[in-house]
């Protein structure tokens, strides 16, 4: 067969994303405050854009009242109806987990007035390593001992430990042992007491010794925490050489101290919730109403009085086009804040008509819910409801809580129906909270107690579960209500 040049015509398809469509990807995936800075920078790049006033009156979205409503109800005209993206080839987030809480927030609703976020501060603002050093020269002797102190200083770790030996600190700084040694115990004489420490007993010791309390026998029950924790009372009140009220009396002292010193102050600073949707029950009482938090969400305008202005004084073409294309990437923009605005408020719609029963009942009737049920309902792609709900917390009467926290895997139950993760695990709580001190409740137990309630686990499920909220096994929990009862 001769081979030869020829010419052929084919068609094909591509997604290709344009720098608008990515924009809109960005700013579906942004919180409220995150938008703010989006925005300014924005305001920064394009002379055509200023910040706008937020008013209920000119405001282009309103509360979806009366709620629940046909998921296919939407009155928005077309062109201007939610941002749907449906890019497969774009990573998206997981579909269901067991998500805490957002947060302990305050319970109180919507609207009620809390601390600014200036006010939201840990130790006055300063860090652990700060407040330290700040002690350091009135204590002193001399500027070696000062130098020595503030480099074990930034040794010390966020809970008040010193984390290196002490030989090689000396071997660091090139100084003998001794005076590492000395350094060391002026910075255990430090605010806060017990911060410096090496290891748990010295912490404590250095907080009884503070409050004048470090007496053989203390030191004793201090120098042997372990057999505490295993729960060897016996032998530990024998070793000790003290009474049943004596003994007691030395555990309630021992638990008035800190093990952790150094977490009073915060490094890092408290990190500020700050809604993004706020729900609220209808006046009539039968739906709920959900707006945007007006608060914190920004808004651009376009300054027409200035583009008529530059207009007029663009003589050349380049000038001109230079200003069209501004002026197209101003409205987009605004037109991309308010589709925006338009999804969360029809994913949030959607999530709080999956979850009515949690938000009227609270975490016993929160349901099993992925991305893909929310999608189908409002005709999106789960692509679209993964950004809506990333980092974006709704504020209701029960709290304030992040959108993904309401998508959580299911367990089996016996209505069929399936129960939720969260579901399970306060009633979990709610049964090893009623247990009886004298006969703790086992995981067997527990599966036999779930089932009778409609959950259908296996103890490997509930053994799962009460790990991950924190609940220590059936042993470790009769060893901690024993020394509760001891200190009773």
């Amino acid at each position: 067969m001769a081979l030869g040049p020829r010419l052929d015509l084919r068609q094909s398809q591509s997604l290709v994303m344009t720098p608008q469509l990515q924009q809109a990807i960005k700013l579906l995936a942004l919180s409220n405050l995150e938008l703010e800075t989006f925005i300014g920078q924005a305001l920064e790049a394009n002379p055509l854009l200023e910040a706008g006033d937020v008013r209920a009156d000119d405001a282009p979205l309103q509360p979806l009242e009366e709620f629940p409503a046909e998921p296919g109800a939407d009155s928005v005209a077309e062109g201007d109806s939610a941002l749907d993206i449906d890019l497969s080839a774009i990573d998206r987030d997981r579909d269901t987990g067991d998500g805490d809480w957002g947060s302990s927030l305050s319970a109180g609703g919507p609207g009620e007035d809390g601390p600014s976020i200036d006010e939201r501060s840990a130790a006055g603002g300063l860090s652990l390593t700060d407040h330290l050093h700040t002690q350091i020269g009135a204590v002193a002797a001399d500027a070696r001992e000062a130098l020595i102190a503030a480099a074990l200083i930034d040794l010390i770790d966020d809970a008040g430990y010193v984390t290196a030996s002490l030989s090689e600190t000396a071997d660091m700084l090139g100084v003998p042992l001794a005076e590492v040694e000395r350094a060391l115990a002026l910075v255990q004489s430090l605010d806060p007491t017990g911060v410096g420490a090496r290891n748990l007993a010295e912490c404590i010791a250095l907080q009884a010794k503070e409050a004048d309390r470090y007496d053989p026998c203390m030191a004793r029950l201090i120098d042997n925490l372990d057999l505490l924790a295993r729960g060897e009372i016996a032998r530990l009140r024998r070793m000790c050489d003290v009474d049943e009220d004596d003994f007691a009396d030395m555990l309630a002292e021992l638990r008035s101290y800190d093990p952790k010193p150094g977490l009073a102050f915060d490094s890092q600073g408290e990190a500020a919730i700050v809604p993004d949707i706020l729900l609220s029950p209808a006046p009539k009482g039968n739906g709920w109403d959900i707006q945007l938090n007006e608060a914190t969400l920004p808004r651009a305008v376009v300054n027409r009085a200035y583009y008529v202005e530059l207009r007029g004084g663009c003589t050349d073409k380049q000038s001109r086009a230079w200003l069209s294309e501004q002026l197209a990437e101003a409205n987009w923009l605004i037109k991309a804040l308010d589709q925006r605005a338009r999804t969360i408020l029809k994913v949030a719609a959607e999530i709080v008509k999956q979850q009515d029963g949690f938000f009227r009942r609270g975490v016993s009737e929160l349901r099993p819910l992925t991305l893909r049920t929310v999608a189908d309902a409002i005709e999106m792609h789960e692509s679209t409801v993964s950004r809506v709900t990333s980092n974006k917390y709704i504020a209701c009467p029960r709290g304030t809580f992040e959108l993904k926290y309401f998508f959580t895997s299911g367990v089996a139950s016996a209505d069929g129906e399936g129960a939720s993760s969260e579901a399970v695990k306060a009633a979990i709580r709610e049964l090893i909270d009623a247990e009886d001190p004298r006969k703790i409740l086992s995981d067997d137990t527990l599966v036999t107690m779930l089932k009778d309630r409609g959950f259908d686990l296996a103890r490997r499920t509930v053994a799962k579960y009460r790990e991950a909220m924190g609940i220590g096994s059936s042993v470790q929990r009769r060893r901690a209500k024993k020394l509760a009862n001891l200190r009773g």
